[in-house]
């Protein structure tokens, strides 16, 4: 047995993290992987940061290193020049007792490109080759999001290397691969195929990492790793960047321990820093010998009923008004969906917000559900339009179609990312941002689409613009803000905030608009829900008074419930001293949560009005 498999069978090994994030972060303009060449005094002192920082193992340069790839930079012709170097900078930086892997990744992202596993395999065998003759102690497939590719790469090296074989799959969902293959049958699979070392990288946070191993097995005669990403990916000042949250991922580390991961390290965004928390988190933890998996369930549920015509902007002007957010099922049992939009009808819940793939996430088409509801039920649908699905041509037909089912309340926002998503690979269109949705729509508000020519109707858009609070100069974005009013956006929806001071502070920051705004508040569900908020999600941060709280109650659904609508109560308390609108994002469809918040929210309306 290698020395690397070795250790593995009684300790858990911490391995590097980011190389690319680190030389994007310092103005790189070329592709990581030719610094083997130009710079690399660089390529070793990130080793070095890394090995100093606690890692055991560490990686080499060569990620994006394949003929395809490298040819974007006129750099295919220099494959394995570049293999040769990277191993020989890792050698230099590497101490007695760090472990070297030979990095390999994969050609087929999300979207099937027009490249046979043939070809594949004949590129891929020379940079294994090449890593394999220069010394390395392990190779490290990475980043495979096609399971036929990693499999068949597997079985090739296997044919012909002892060599011990890390193999990591990416995948969009927690659960399954983008084919539909739970991630715990495929990594079986690749097992059977002859790989030492199965488990996951990239795309998610230590979050969703750890909700994705907690369905997989302790494979037999192999072992598990995880190399997540540092956190969910923003948008700053138009850069990607992700949340500085080391503390966090090495606490996070401990409970992938605990479900039987025994090489550990970080993917994109993740710094030394990140890592030599995951080293200080797991010293001196022993490997799990046996877990209990949880089970993945799919679930199941419907009821109809009528029709309202409403312009939220003048009835909040009005008056105290309560839309609820409700998000389109992930599958096609939409009767747990139809039956919550029901319970929000009878509770005369102003309208029902329906997010278009927020996340960058596939669900059930909005105006799919929003034309059920106008034909079913008396509760105004308020649909999102993102600017990322679809084109100019797409955007008019879309807008065409609402129109055409009655459907007047939209929400124009640009759209997250596809990278943030399930399909990072998808295609990001943006041929127009929110603003210049909203200039569309009020055009087709005038009988007119993009062309000028006569639409013979005209439409009747009220249009909502999205708002985010959670940054940290307000003032950038309500200038923002401004120049979407001057747009055509006649009212704002926030997300979600969880202070009081926030909700004075967009007052006092907004009060000079003479725009509504429904004031965002998300229940928490748990305590790993506040975690994830917290350290995951950019902007958002709770209080370690409320971070405290939870935890105190995290093994108690009841009263983590009790808590999670205490502290929206109060958070609504608030919102109905500075604004009339409110807006509750309903929690991973706990439709009852917004429908206490909502009869809290109706009965301060009513008893101000008692008191009048």
């Amino acid at each position: 047995m290698s020395q690397f498999l070795n250790q593995l069978q009684n300790n858990v090994l911490v391995a590097d993290g980011a190389i690319g994030t680190i030389f994007y972060s310092e103005g790189l303009d070329t592709c990581p992987e030719a610094y083997n060449l130009t710079h690399p005094d660089k390529v070793e002192r990130i080793h070095r940061s890394y090995i100093e920082a606690g890692a055991n193992v560490i990686q080499t340069n060569t990620y994006g290193a394949n003929f395809e790839k490298l040819k974007t930079f006129g750099l295919e012709h220099r494959v394995k020049e570049i293999h040769k170097a990277a191993v020989q900078i890792a050698k230099r930086a590497a101490h007695h007792d760090t472990f070297i892997l030979g990095t390999v990744g994969g050609f087929r992202g999300v979207r099937q490109d027009d490249i046979s596993l043939s070809t594949i395999q004949y590129h891929t065998e020379l940079q294994i080759d090449t890593l394999i003759d220069e010394g390395v102690d392990a190779l490290l497939f990475e980043t495979y999001y096609d399971l036929d590719e990693l499999k068949s790469i597997v079985v090739a090296t296997r044919r012909k290397y002892e060599i011990p074989i890390i193999a990591q799959l990416t995948a969009s969902n927690t659960n399954y691969l983008v084919d539909g293959t739970e991630i715990n049958d495929a990594l079986k699979q690749l097992v059977a195929c002859g790989a030492n070392v199965v488990g996951l990288n990239c795309h998610h946070g230590p979050h969703h990492m750890q909700r994705s191993f907690s369905h997989i097995e302790l494979p037999d005669n192999a072992y598990l790793s995880c190399y997540p990403n540092a956190s969910l990916l923003d948008i700053e000042n138009s850069e990607f960047k992700y949340s500085d949250n080391a503390q966090y991922f090495g606490d996070v580390a401990q409970e992938l321990i605990n479900e039987g991961v025994r090489l550990i390290g970080g993917c994109c965004g993740t710094t030394p820093e990140h890592i030599r928390y995951i080293k200080t988190a797991v010293q001196g933890l022993t490997p799990i010998k046996d877990k209990k998996v949880v089970p993945i369930t799919k679930k199941s549920n419907h009821k109809p009923t009528k029709v309202v015509k409403q312009n939220l902007t003048s009835k909040v002007k009005n008056g105290p008004t309560v839309i609820v957010e409700l998000d389109t099922p992930k599958h096609l049992d939409t009767d747990t969906f139809f039956e919550n939009v029901g319970k929000l009808d009878e509770a005369g819940i102003d309208a029902v917000t329906l997010a278009d793939n927020s996340l960058a996430t596939v669900r059930v088409s909005n105006i799919a559900a929003a034309s059920l509801i106008k034909q079913q039920y008396d509760i105004e649908p308020l649909v999102h339009v993102t600017c990322r699905d679809r084109n100019l041509i797409g955007l008019q037909s879309h807008l065409l179609g609402l129109s055409l089912i009655d459907v007047n309340e939209i929400l124009a926002i640009t759209g997250d990312p596809s990278k943030v998503g399930h399909l990072p690979g998808a295609t990001n269109v943006y041929d127009v941002n929110s603003k210049g949705l909203t200039e569309l729509a009020l055009r087709f508000n005038q009988g007119i689409n993009t062309d000028g020519d006569a639409l013979k109707k005209h439409t009747n858009f009220n249009i909502a613009g999205a708002f985010d609070p959670n940054v940290r100069k307000l003032d950038g974005a309500v200038k923002r803000l401004e120049k979407k009013v001057a747009s055509g956006m006649s009212y704002f929806i926030t997300q979600p905030v969880y202070s009081k001071e926030k909700i004075k502070q967009v007052y006092e920051e907004t009060k000079h608009l003479n725009t509504p705004f429904f004031i965002g508040i998300m229940p928490i569900a748990s305590y790993n829900n506040a975690l994830f908020l917290h350290n995951e999600v950019p902007g958002i941060k709770m209080s370690e008074d409320v971070l405290n709280q939870f935890k105190a109650v995290k093994d108690d659904k009841e009263k983590t419930k009790e808590l999670s609508l205490r502290l929206s109560k109060e958070l609504i308390d608030t919102v109905h001293e500075y604004f009339n609108g409110l807006y509750i994002i309903t929690p991973f469809q706990k439709v009852d949560y917004s429908l206490e918040l909502a009869a809290y929210s109706k009965s301060i309306t009513a008893n101000k009005e008692a008191i009048l």
